[in-house]
């Protein structure tokens, strides 16, 4: 499998232990590669499945940003976090913008914020989602809200 083979079809219909191989190579995908490839294999099936293995048809048509997140939602392996996540992501730094994005992307969609990846654009802005994560732990520690 090459950058050519990278497409939704080919790595549902990959051989799972092959796949899971592909990505322990260095530099591995995830620290756990072997669980990560059954989750990328499954969310690929899935595209297949309801999208003809086409990931943009997730959100190519959606009529507002609830539609986006609950389509978001039901991908295996996404709950409410990621999927906000998702949700600003592709509006933030792709420019998937239906109305009311920002509303479901909860405080994720925030303009301005450094939350989470959707926020980072460089070296400068992976720094402050780091320290807000950091905060974020901190303030859950002590029971209140980051800020």
């Amino acid at each position: 499998m090459d950058a050519d083979d990278l497409d939704a079809r080919s790595i549902a219909a990959y051989d799972p232990e092959a796949f899971a191989g592909l990505l322990s190579r260095k530099p591995a995908v995830h620290r756990y590669p072997g669980s990560m490839a059954g989750r990328v294999q499954q969310l690929c099936r899935y595209l297949v499945d309801h999208y003809d293995g086409d990931a943009g048809a997730l959100w190519r048509d959606v009529a507002d940003g609830r539609e986006l997140l609950r389509r978001l939602n039901e991908l295996p392996g996404f709950g409410k976090q990621k999927a906000q996540i998702f949700t600003a992501l592709l509006g933030k730094r792709f420019g998937v913008t239906p109305p009311g994005w920002r509303e479901a992307a909860g405080d994720y969609g925030e303009q301005g914020s450094y939350r989470s990846v959707a926020d980072i654009t460089g070296p400068d802005s992976l720094a402050r989602v780091r320290a807000f994560k950091q905060e974020a732990k901190r303030a859950a520690k002590e029971g209140r809200r980051a800020t």
